[in-house]
């Protein structure tokens, strides 16, 4: 026998679940527990009081005096006959004797009223206590309906399926995991301070933030179009109207307040249930097992409905209070009939009654429930109310078992979906990390992270942050602000406090602007670096930077749209200077001439794209310095002969093996600058000597195996490097180079240093090191001026004492190996070993880095 307690539980669910029950739910489970108390007291009274209580039924006929003859067995009525003529006169006197109580005595024969004593009416039966058990024994299972015996198992079984089906979803075990994890998170989402936090500042924000927005909206237009009128009358049209990337003022970030600092271990808890969220929103989103199966077993519920009040109403009329039984026992009692009467008839039958109308009642609301599930899309949720009550617009709507759970949700309590929303949208994610970022990124911790570059310039590196903090524009001194990998970085109006910054580096860093911050950067800033990975992650506002003098493009430009690459809004930067792009063109963008007028530097690293079309190059007139770097040319670009301002000319990582076209450069009379490094040409032309005004030239990492005396009548060369070739000979012509303050052939060949080479007396540079060379000519004494001399990886067995005579040579500008600088006398080690001044030093370790 089980208890109630146990039969119960079968309807027992976690507490934290009912936030998942609506109302119908509910009220079927207390239906379904009202049916359960009923089953139990049905089957309790039925195993304690239910019983049969039957007698025989006489088959009678009338004598013609009117008594009544009893002939229930025609051999028991003969028994019964001899056994009175047997005993005679010892019958008489119990005649008149009173018979026992509840006995009748039976006598087949009528008597004379002379004779007889007053007789009881009534019918004997003959049949003791054990035979009446057996009848009702009997009789119970022949003459009953089978529902009124088993009426109360059936009704506990109709409420265990029905319990078993309402609760089945939160126990099965793929949608149970999901259901518990949903209710887990939205309940610390409902109680978390960040929601209301969330909450209270979007309750906050009135129409006087969005009277200073527009204010701020229109003090930017007015900037603008001042901006547009110092260009010449030829670009009078609107800002970005013809641009790859329109822009317009709504695109900068509206100023409001920040929020109040939220508590440390309150905020990680925030983001820590942002991305369980997040995970959550992904993993349930993609199916809709729980609708389903929610949907099934509701379907369930009706059909069962359905069953139980078809055949429930058939059998309630069966049962009944008397019953004829004909248990064929006939020759164990000598009856066939028996009168039986049920004792439980009418407390099941109003049993019966209440059950079907509580089934009626239970079946009305999963009809209810089935409208409810099929009249609106229940696999989608939109957060439309939630978007329109607070500054959160970007929160999405969701769909699948997502939505049904939020749907569910709302049939306890709108305010759950509200809280849970806070937590499905970006901007509230962002102002979360906002507010964590400037707890723990201070004033003092920042200061500590501040450096000084090579350039000596006050420089901070912020990386992979989720944003920038607040305390950053309190650095006035900043001149460098690195931002790495901080995909949410703001800039705020706060940075107009940072007077020095001029420099501003943006790696993979689409940052956004306030209206304020965009027109102090307008004034202020001078060089910009941006590092990305797809053009549309450059930010807009960075084609309307009037004042900015250097751009520095790292990304992918290269793609079937390239008109659109957002490159044409640079007309609007009417100041810049440089320009490097470090990409995979193939071509150059014909929207970079609209910056001809005033760019003077252009620098193109390619990633070993081949750089086919440079035509767009004639048209930059005004252009000094021209880099292209790994773009895969095999001869010099004939663009560049038009280049008559051209100053200096880099082609450093290229495939040119033939310079034959160097003659043209005789045109570009302001070329003083050639590099044709890294690459794998085989000989010098004779007629490099028309490149007359040329004052360097790099032809290291070549593949040069000789050097035509005409190279040497370049008389205004001061640096030439042909380190890292085959070159074998330094033919003597090399003494006209009068000018020569660099010389460098480090990695050849060479075995024998002409004299002629300390004719150079201006050489403050020279790089021997890593040949065959076997001796140095005395006559290095003459290069008083010298102050780098490199000479390891040879064949010197000795070094010149001469060496001495060189006054500005000190060891730590010496390479050579330590066992011949031993070599030398003392007085000269100690001349090499004084310290240099600090102009000489620091010119020393300057041509050390121009290497």
């Amino acid at each position: 026998m089980f208890t109630l307690t146990e039969v119960a539980s079968l309807n027992d669910i976690q507490p934290t679940y009912r936030i998942l029950k609506p109302w119908w739910d509910v009220f079927m489970d207390y239906l379904g527990i009202v049916m359960l108390m009923l089953a139990i007291f049905s089957g309790t009274m039925q195993l304690t009081k239910d019983q049969v209580v039957c007698l025989p039924i006489f088959d009678q006929t009338q004598d013609g005096s009117g008594g009544v003859l009893e002939t229930h067995s025609p051999e028991l009525g003969d028994a019964f006959w001899n056994k009175e003529n047997a005993i005679g006169e010892q019958a008489a006197p119990l005649m008149s004797k009173q018979p026992p109580k509840g006995i009748v005595p039976s006598n087949p024969f009528p008597q004379s009223p002379a004779f007889t004593q007053p007789q009881p009416k009534g019918v004997r039966t003959k049949l003791d206590f054990q035979q009446y058990v057996f009848v009702n024994q009997m009789c119970y299972h022949v003459a009953l309906p089978w529902y009124s015996k088993y009426f109360p198992y059936l009704a506990l079984i109709h409420t265990i399926v029905l319990m078993v089906s309402s609760n089945f979803w939160f126990k099965y075990p793929k949608t149970s995991s999901k259901v518990e994890h949903f209710v887990s998170i939205l309940g610390k989402c409902f109680e978390s301070p960040w929601t209301t936090k969330a909450l209270s500042e979007t309750a906050c924000e009135d129409s006087e933030e969005n009277k200073q927005r527009l204010a701020g909206a229109s003090t930017l237009l007015k900037h603008l179009s001042t901006s547009s009128e110092e260009g010449s009358p030829n670009q009078s049209a609107p800002v970005g109207n013809k641009s790859g990337v329109a822009f317009s003022a709504e695109r900068l970030v509206s100023e409001v307040p920040s929020m109040t600092i939220l508590d440390k271990k309150d905020g990680e808890q925030a983001k820590a249930l942002f991305e369980k969220v997040r995970k959550f929103h992904a993993h349930v989103e993609d199916s809709d097992l729980i609708y389903r199966l929610y949907a099934i077993q509701t379907v369930i519920k009706t059909v069962t409905f359905i069953l139980i009040l078809c055949y429930t109403m058939t059998f309630v009329t069966s049962i009944d209070f008397d019953h004829v039984c004909e248990p064929e026992i006939k020759h164990l009692t000598g009856y066939s009939k028996f009168h039986c009467t049920h004792n439980m008839a009418f407390m099941l039958k109003k049993l019966l009654v209440c059950y079907i109308a509580l089934i009626c009642v239970y079946g009305i609301i999963c009809i209810y429930t089935l409208f409810w599930l099929f009249r609106r899309p229940l696999k989608e949720y939109s957060f439309e109310k939630v978007r329109e009550e607070s500054s959160f617009s970007d929160i999405p709507d969701v769909k699948n078992d997502f939505a049904f759970l939020l749907h569910m949700v709302d049939q306890y309590d709108l305010l759950y979906s509200k809280r849970f929303g806070v937590f499905l949208s970006e901007v509230s994610e962002n102002k979360l990390r906002e507010i964590s970022l400037n707890h723990e990124w201070t004033f003092e911790k920042l200061r500590q992270h501040v450096t000084r570059n090579p350039q000596d310039k006050v420089e901070l590196h912020l990386f992979m942050l989720s944003g920038v903090p607040d305390a950053v524009f309190e650095l006035t001194d900043l001149e460098i602000l690195k931002l790495e990998l901080i995909p949410e970085a703001k800039i705020t109006a706060k940075i107009s406090q940072m007077v020095s910054l001029q420099e501003l580096h943006l790696y993979h860093c689409p940052a956004k602007v306030e209206q304020t911050a965009f027109i102090f950067l307008c004034d202020h800033l001078r060089c910009l670096h941006v590092k990305f990975t797809d053009v549309a992650e450059i930010p807009s506002w960075v084609y309307l930077l009037k004042n900015l003098r250097e751009l520095y493009l790292v990304g992918n430009l290269n793609s079937e749209n390239n008109k659109l690459i957002g490159l044409e809004s640079l007309r609007d930067l009417r100041r810049l200077k440089i320009l490097h792009l470090k990409s995979n063109l193939t071509k150059i963008p014909t929207n970079i001439t609209d910056l001809s007028p005033h760019l003077v530097r252009l620098v193109i690293h390619n990633d070993g794209t081949k750089l086919l079309v440079l035509n767009t190059l004639k048209k930059i007139i005004n252009l000094a310095e021209l880099e292209l770097h790994n773009c895969e040319l095999e001869r010099i670009p004939h663009a560049i002969f038009s280049l008559n301002n051209l100053q200096e000319l880099d082609l450093k990582s290229n495939n040119i093996r033939t310079i034959e076209e160097v003659i043209s450069f005789q045109h570009l009379k302001r070329l003083t600058c050639l590099k044709l490094w890294y690459n794998k040409i085989i000989s010098i032309p004779l007629s490099i000597s028309h490149v007359k005004n040329l004052e360097s030239l790099y032809l290291s990492h070549n593949k040069l195996e000789s050097l035509p005396s005409p190279l040497f009548t370049l008389l205004k060369l001061r640096y030439l490097d042909l380190s890292l070739n085959s070159v074998a000979v330094i033919p003597p012509e090399v003494g006209f180079l009068q000018n020569l303050q660099y010389f460098a052939i480090t990695g050849n060949k060479v075995e024998v240093v002409p004299k002629q080479l300390f004719k150079c007396v201006k050489l403050r540079t020279l790089c021997l090191g890593h040949n065959c060379i076997t001796s140095i000519p005395e006559k290095v004494g003459h290069l008083s001026q010298l102050t780098h001399l490199e000479l390891k990886g040879n064949c010197l067995d000795r070094l010149p004492i001469q060496l001495g005579h060189c006054s500005l040579l000190r060891r730590s500008c010496l390479v050579v190996e330590d066992h011949l600088f031993d070599s030398l006398p003392i007085e000269v080690k100690e001349s090499i070993n004084q310290e240099a001044s600090v102009s000489f030093a620091s010119g020393c370790k300057c041509l050390m880095e121009g290497r």
